[in-house]
């Protein structure tokens, strides 16, 4: 036992020492140093403390330093202590129901002025926003003031603007008749179309001031064809139309409008029609030159479009520019549409035109009609020799000859003309277009008298 014991203690020791050696020894060297050099340097900073010069200077060092501090926590707190909430919407308090509102910005700007932190808080947390207590106030103008409620009590803020005047009206009703308009048809199927609609009722309400109610001149549905799922053929039946109310400018005034939208059954239909093809050469052929023939490699054409403009539709024309074309030639033509035709089966068509020597013929006693004349008027030619020309008929041999006074059209075009004795132009046309028709009698002159 007293050699453990002896062997403890022996540890122990060789512990302390080591400590001592390696730490306690060095730290106490350490200090004592600095405590001699702390000592020298105490009297060499008293003995320049001492001296004027040395104090000021550092008076106006600590003068100096405090300044730019003072002056950086200045320029933060500029900075930091305002901030913009632009677009705040606006509500009011009323009773819809009897009155009308004019007047109040829909948005304003907020300026919150406080400490950042609290500006940020303010930020995130919810508030009732700017709003305007017109609860008591009769129909007329009113200087009212918003107000803006925070719940962070250590802000101050400024609205812009902060008061508006307000104009209040009685609300008032009318009842019109609804009709309807269809949006976006060119994102149907160019062979279909939109033909009809029926609304599920005729009238709406609409209620207003009533200075804006009576400058309402119609209100319509308005059918946007991007909003029928899968349009084809057929009845489709689209719910939420929403309804506009307009000027007679067409412009889109503010008024309520009882219900706001309507569901309409939509008729979309597919109307069509193959119609013959007449092609038409514009302009003059070199000299002496003549159309002998234009055949197209297609005769017939499929339109489609809106039912009226495709029942009306006869032929369809393709004109071909020809004019100093002295040799047979291929035209590669793009078909256009007419209006109301949103497609054609052939978008291009390939047209080739043969060119002969011309040759004339002379076709007498072609009667001279009038066209255009006002329906309280008549008119009469002056002499014999004004009711009746001769054409000159142009083109290839072949084409010419069998050319009679039935396929010759002379006439005069009597529009803006009244009452009195007038010399008007001759024109004529003819059924075949390869063909080009003159009157030898340019002019002749016409007696225009009341019915």
């Amino acid at each position: 036992m007293k050699k453990i014991g002896k062997g403890i203690v022996r540890f122990f020791r060789n512990i302390l020492l080591f400590f001592d050696k390696w730490l306690i020894t060095p730290l106490t060297k350490l200090i004592l140093k600095i405590m001699r050099l702390l000592k020298d340097l105490t009297k060499n900073f008293d003995k320049v403390s001492s001296k004027k010069s040395t104090l000021l200077i550092i008076s106006l060092l600590l003068a100096f330093i405090v300044f730019i501090i003072i002056d950086q926590e200045s320029n933060i707190m500029i900075d930091q202590y305002a901030e913009i909430l632009p677009n705040q919407p606006v509500s009011a308090v009323y009773n819809e129901e009897l009155y009308v509102v004019e007047g109040l910005p829909k948005e304003v700007d907020i300026t919150l002025i406080g400490q950042r932190r609290h500006i940020f808080l303010a930020k995130q947390s919810p508030s009732k926003g700017v709003s305007v207590d017109l609860t008591g106030l009769k129909p007329g103008n009113h200087r009212v003031t918003l107000k803006y409620t925070q719940r962070l009590r250590s802000l101050d803020y400024k609205l812009d603007p902060s008061q508006v005047t307000v104009t209040i009206y009685e609300k008032v009703s009318q009842n019109r008749t609804l009709t309807y308009d269809v949006l976006h048809q060119e994102a149907l199927d160019t062979k279909l179309y939109i033909s009809n609609a029926e609304i599920d009722r005729s009238e709406v309400i609409i209620k207003g001031a009533e200075y804006m109610l009576n400058d309402v001149a119609s209100v319509k549905a308005l059918i946007d064809v991007r909003n029928i799922p899968n349009p084809k053929a057929g009845e489709i039946t689209v719910k939420d139309i929403p309804l506009v109310a307009y000027n007679n400018d067409g412009k889109v005034l503010d008024v309520e409008i009882v219900p706001k939208t309507v569901a309409a059954n939509v008729t979309i239909t597919s109307p069509s029609k193959e119609v013959p093809i007449r092609i038409i050469p514009k302009g003059n052929l070199a000299f002496g030159k003549s159309i002998k023939s234009m055949d197209a490699n297609i005769s017939k054409i499929t339109v489609y479009g809106a039912q009226e403009a495709v029942e009306k539709l006869e032929q369809l024309e393709v004109e071909i520019d020809v004019k100093g074309l002295d040799r047979d030639k291929e035209f590669n033509v793009t078909v256009k549409r007419p209006k109301g035709i949103t497609e054609v089966s052939n978008k291009t068509m390939t047209i080739k035109v043969t060119v002969d020597n011309s040759s004339s013929k002379e076709i007498e006693n072609i009667p001279v009609g009038a066209e255009n004349l006002a329906s309280n008027l008549k008119v009469q030619a002056l002499s014999e020799s004004d009711r009746a020309v001769t054409v000159v008929v142009k083109g290839s041999e072949d084409a010419i000859k069998d050319i009679t006074a039935n396929d010759i059209t002379a006439y005069v075009d009597l529009t803006n003309y009244g009452v009195g004795e007038h010399e008007v132009e001759v024109k004529v046309t003819g059924t075949d277009l390869k063909l080009a028709y003159g009157s030898k009698t340019k002019k002749i002159k016409v007696r225009i008298t009341q019915k």
